[in-house]
């Protein structure tokens, strides 16, 4: 009986370690859009909101709603295909002039990091930026795009500076969910 017992609570014991792991999903929710064929995982807890009719989808902490999550697509217009533009450094720069700090927006933007994935023989480039604000505090964004029949896809996530070593490998298990099916 007492063996029994100890070896109910060890396989219950291994099965509570097993579910406190850190997986590449924990601590994220699934969400996949089936009309424009995109999906990521997104953090537990936040909820979706109204944004701008440039974005398709938005999603924000409750607790810190400044932190967000948006895709927008819209169509190519002066190229095919991100690679006409150039190599992933060439295509981040053009991304923060027109996107994260175009002219007169009030913001500066410094590209941080770059990174680029293929994901069946389609690239997904992944750019940081820290971003300087005219008013409100400093921002940390992560950028994902790809393109699909003509659209371009951008993911982009976004933190103030001063939660941006809490949320970082959490908002990096994000921009790298990011996925459109063919």
């Amino acid at each position: 009986m007492l063996k029994r017992t100890v070896s109910t609570l060890l396989v219950i014991f291994a099965l509570f370690l097993t579910s406190c792991a850190n997986t590449p999903t924990s601590g994220l929710v699934p969400f996949a859009d089936s009309k424009d064929g995109y999906r990521f995982l997104y953090p537990n807890g936040w909820t979706e909101t109204k944004g701008n009719s440039a974005v398709d989808v938005l999603f924000h902490d409750i607790i810190e709603p400044s932190e967000n999550v948006s895709v927008a697509i819209t169509k190519l217009q002066t190229v095919k295909t991100l690679e006409e533009i150039g190599d992933a450094e060439a295509i981040a720069l053009r991304v923060q002039e027109r996107v994260v700090a175009p002219a007169g927006s009030g913001r500066q933007a410094k590209l941080l990091n770059v990174t680029q994935r293929a994901v069946s023989d389609r690239n997904y480039y992944t750019f940081e930026y820290a971003v300087e604000r005219a008013q409100g505090e400093p921002r940390h964004d992560l950028v994902t795009l790809t393109t699909n029949r003509g659209n371009l896809y951008t993911l982009s996530i976004s933190s103030s500076e001063k939660r941006w070593e809490k949320v970082k490998e959490l908002f990096s298990r994000v921009a790298k969910s990011f996925t459109i099916e063919s």
